[in-house]
């Protein structure tokens, strides 16, 4: 019987073909987040079946359910990069012809990270609003529906005697938690306008968030209270910024507290769902089979495939037999995939940037993950000089501002030691430790009165190749196995140490420190106009394989972002 149904469905597609008169087969990969793939594969098999074809050859589209951050690790290890958060791809995992995520913010990670992935179509083919997700009794009792409720009002909760318990998706490995974090970060810094008061909420915030995130969204879902009883209990969450998707996805199980999904102000950017026809596709049939595809995504039928699935269409606007939630609008703003590069150049109309999504990433690792950072300050005379957009302030005194708020970016599973460099600091030695690496837990205190001495030294060259050998070389010898590792330098020059090494010293020395089992990243942080960047490019390019970045803060009152965009991203701006 087996042998009798698989002769006959094969028969069957052999009869599709004929009948649609085209001939062999240009077959389609396709990757697509889970939530689309019922939509995406009802679609792509109507098509098929009424005989899809490029040039009288038949288009076959193989759909495939994938997390985003699966094929977007794949896609990094093929570029030789990584993004931070993610496991490695396995080798076996193939990176499809197309592939929709449910979030652009995966292509502009990625290309933050990979200069050369330029996909050659990015259009949005579904939309999804990010919502907070709440037990409807807790949401009533905060008013809902009739209140409106902010990302300033949960940023308030996170500073109440007793604060809800709230989820989060990990946002390194997740779309929806990165883009509440973003959100998050925003309403942070309306608090009083005051950075170190910005900065104190916004931690406060993440440090418990990390309490209840989750990495599938299958375990944060299970976290909410299955009865009235399991309300407020320790091991549930009161709430959680998820997809609107996510919320109808939940209540069609009819479970016995369903969730609210409470649409916050301001409105977030929505999981956008970008087609994105990948580099590798350099076939026509195959390419103008994508496009075609591209084209039935966008019908009315697919508009309604996209409904019955709980997403809404790229426009806002959903389709027949949605199960709307209470109190969702019946459209919500029109989506355009953020500004990813195309093979063109071209880019889309959204504002937001990698180096956004690389600071937000940077800000969760700084309070969430244990790390070690030998923080090494640029005292040159050079630092004198006086920064036109900060009122009269100097360089140095910009820097000591923008150490000060880094510093309070670090959690207490932080140790960090602080370093100033110049020339003949310490008799012949360009560099002078101000405090060794300590734990924060201890010497916060300590570290934070150490930035009030670095002072720029009158007439000081700048010790550069000395200095980034002796860091790199501390920092290994007092290793932590347990934590990130890294050398953060500040400076706003060139090596002028005419007594200490030469450019092909330097290099050798660090290929030399250098040691696999023991990594340690080099950041290197260029203020102002007048660093060399062939410098700071070479002495990276010293340490291959190590994640080590090259960051330019040409305005040096924009040095807090990048410190912040640094953590947060391998790989470096150049």
């Amino acid at each position: 019987m087996a042998i009798v149904v698989v002769i006959a469905g094969t028969y069957l597609g052999y009869q599709n073909f004929a009948d649609s008169g085209c001939s062999g087969s240009v077959r389609l990969t396709l990757a697509a987040a889970p939530e689309i793939v019922p939509a995406v594969q009802s679609v792509a098999d109507q098509w098929t079946k009424a005989g899809a074809a490029v040039d009288g050859t038949c288009v076959a589209v193989d759909v495939t359910e994938e997390l985003p951050a699966t094929i977007a690790s794949a896609v990094t290890r093929d570029h030789s990069v990584a993004l931070i958060g993610l496991n490695p791809a396995p080798e076996a995992k193939q990176v499809p012809d197309v592939w929709i995520p449910d979030s652009s913010t995966w292509l502009l990670r990625i290309q933050t990270e990979a200069a050369g992935f330029l996909p050659s179509t990015v259009t949005s083919v579904a939309q999804s609003p990010l919502v907070l997700a709440m037990p409807e009794p807790i949401a009533k009792n905060f008013g809902w529906p009739n209140k409106s409720i902010g990302w300033g009002d949960l940023l308030t909760n996170f500073s109440a005697d007793e604060p809800l318990q709230v989820g989060i998706m990990d946002p390194t490995q997740d779309a929806s938690g990165l883009t509440s974090l973003l959100a998050l970060s925003q309403a942070s810094g309306a608090v009083g306008g005051d950075p170190i008061e910005a900065l104190k909420a916004k931690s406060r915030a993440l440090t418990a968030l990390d309490a209840n995130k989750a990495v599938l969204r299958d375990e944060l879902v299970a976290k909410f209270p299955k009865s009235q009883a399991d309300i407020g209990g320790s091991n549930t969450v009161s709430a959680a910024p998820l997809s609107e998707e996510d919320v109808v996805a939940y209540n069609a199980e009819r479970p016995a507290i369903p969730l609210s999904a409470i649409y916050m102000e301001p409105s977030p950017a929505p999981l956008d769902y970008p087609y994105t026809v990948m580099p590798q596709v350099v076939d026509k049939q195959k390419s103008d089979a994508a496009d075609l595809l591209l084209k039935e995504l966008q019908s009315p039928a697919a508009k309604n495939a996209l409904a019955t699935a709980g997403l809404r269409s790229p426009d806002g606007t959903y389709g027949a037999n949605f199960p709307a939630p209470m109190g969702a609008p019946k459209a919500s703003p029109a989506v355009t995939p953020a500004a990813t590069k195309s093979a063109e150049g071209t880019a889309g109309a959204a504002s937001l940037t990698g180096g956004d999504l690389s600071a937000v990433v940077g800000g969760w690792i700084a309070t969430t993950k244990p790390g070690q950072a030998l923080t090494v300050f640029d005292t040159s005379g050079s630092m004198a000089e006086v920064v036109p957009t900060a009122g009269g302030k100097t360089r140095a005194q910009v820097t000591q501002a923008a150490a000060s708020v880094g510093l309070s970016l670090f959690s207490n599973k932080w140790s960090v030691g602080v370093w100033r460099f110049s020339t003949n600091e310490d008799g012949a030695k360009p560099w002078r430790s101000l405090v060794g690496i300590t734990s924060l837990t201890t010497g916060r205190e300590k570290l934070q009165n150490s930035i009030a001495q670095l002072d720029p030294k009158q007439n000081g060259g700048t010790g550069l190749y000395d200095t980034v050998v002796d860091a790199y070389n501390h920092v290994k010898k007092n290793y932590s196995p347990q934590k990130i590792n890294s050398v953060i330098l500040f400076t706003d020059g060139e090596n002028e140490n005419a007594d200490g090494l030469n450019k092909e010293q330097v290099v050798n020395a660090l290929k030399k420190a250098q040691d696999p089992k023991k990594p340690i990243r080099l950041v290197l942080i260029g203020i102002g106009d007048k660093v060399s960047v062939d410098e700071l490019k070479m002495l990276r390019d010293a340490l291959p394989n190590s994640n080590s970045g090259v960051f330019l803060a040409p305005d040096p009152t924009k040095i807090t972002s990048i410190f912040a965009q640094a953590i947060g991203s391998r790989t470096g701006v150049i």
